[in-house]
């Protein structure tokens, strides 16, 4: 069933607010105060809309409140139920320094269709629109999946573009494609607008892939299936006590992964 175009509104209005209140902070070294200020912008506004909405994806959990916290109940508590992911404010550094490319995102949906897990980290790749179903896989070697990304374009690796955020756990991926002559378009911060780039026709790139934070993974996923493109995740832990918390979220498959 549709989502009544006005909830959209609504909730656009809501990314506004967060974005404005950001924007309070533009350039004034302070990445904390511009995130906690949009945070507080997006939360009043969308308090005021008339619906039962619950965060499931956030910033961090109840203990990390001001933050929008998984968990957070939103909203006037009459009227529908609604599922919520959300990033007052994605690229903290971007704004904090005067910098292009930060955002306010949220993605919405009837209750019990977003991925419901801890702030953690995540496996992610994507690619574009108008591709077989099958052409990349987590499982897949990375030169494998390049070499059928390439294929299913019918080109060649060294004519691939891929972006990839810049951080040392992302070294073996670097080699990998620098063996095959990928161009990479490196990222310092982003990983929504990152991703959001296989879709992207003015700032096109064929791939994304890396570890990034699980909140973005599922933001920039909604994104890219409005846009007809495919994105494949999964969860990544660090320790027990990670497992431990995501089965509190009723996550019990540590391997598994989720596709759009």
């Amino acid at each position: 069933m549709d989502i009544n175009k006005k909830f959209i509104d609504y909730f656009a209005k809501a990314t506004e607010k967060g974005a404005y209140g950001a924007s309070l902070f533009v350039g004034k070294k302070d990445k904390i105060a511009a995130d906690k200020s949009a945070v507080d912008q997006m939360r009043r506004e969308l308090n005021t809309i008339d619906m039962k909405g619950k965060v499931v994806i956030g910033e961090g959990e109840l203990d990390e409140a001001p933050m929008l916290y998984i968990g957070e109940e939103l909203g006037t508590k009459k009227g529908e139920e609604f599922d919520i992911a959300v990033d007052p404010l994605e690229g903290t550094n971007f704004t904090a320094n005067n910098l292009p490319n930060s955002l306010s995102v949220l993605a919405i949906s009837r209750k019990g269709n977003l991925l419901n897990a801890p702030d953690i980290y995540m496996e992610k790749i994507a690619i574009g629109e108008n591709l077989p179903d099958d052409v990349i896989d987590l499982d897949f070697d990375l030169i494998k999946n390049i070499e059928r990304l390439a294929d299913a374009k019918n080109t060649t690796p060294s004519s691939l573009s891929a972006c990839v955020l810049k951080r040392p756990r992302h070294k073996k991926i670097v080699d990998k494609l620098n063996a095959l002559s990928v161009k990479i378009n490196f990222i310092d911060d982003g990983d929504v607008l990152g991703a959001l780039s296989v879709g992207n026709k003015k700032i096109y790139n064929d791939i994304y892939l890396g570890i990034g934070g699980a909140p973005e993974g599922v933001l920039v996923a909604a994104a890219l299936k409005c846009l007809n493109c495919q994105m494949q995740t999964r969860l990544v832990y660090q320790d027990q006590e990670q497992r431990e918390r995501s089965k509190k979220f009723g996550i019990n498959d540590f391997e598994k992964k989720y596709s759009i």
